[in-house]
């Protein structure tokens, strides 16, 4: 399986990229996951990921639980789907790419800094892996 996290502005607090770039790390001995920040005007993410599952981080999104997100994740797995995971700047998620999501996920109704929510969900990510194969890490 194959996962995205893009995001879009400068991920400029070092703490908050430490903690998403460990839980990436993690992940990575159960799917290949990559992080990467996007510009909206210069990369056609739909162009590029076609097929992917894509699920766009949304404060009126659906909130889903931490077993629902896993069993979510594990759907996308047992179909064989990529999965992309999308979350937005300062203006949020572009206007015009919000109805393309497959899923609107919200991690709450507060608004994060897009650093502390890419970790959130990088971290929500890891654990749905962990879920998904008996690890203790969510206990």
């Amino acid at each position: 399986m194959k996962l995205w996290l893009y995001y879009i502005g400068k991920a400029r607090d070092e703490h908050a990229n430490a903690m998403a770039e460990e839980f990436v790390k993690r992940t990575t001995r159960w799917a290949q996951i990559e992080m990467r920040e996007i510009d909206p005007r210069r990369f056609d993410l739909f162009a590029r990921h076609a097929s992917a599952l894509k699920v766009f981080l949304d404060p009126a999104g659906k909130p889903l639980n931490s077993e629902r997100f896993a069993a979510y994740v594990g759907k996308a797995e047992d179909e064989g789907r990529e999965m992309l995971f999308l979350i937005g700047g300062h203006d949020g998620l572009p206007a015009e790419w919000r109805h393309k999501a497959d899923l609107l996920l919200s991690l709450s109704t507060m608004t994060f800094p897009h650093e502390l929510a890419r970790a959130m969900v990088a971290e929500q990510i890891y654990r749905a892996f962990a879920i998904l194969r008996g690890h203790p890490y969510p206990r």
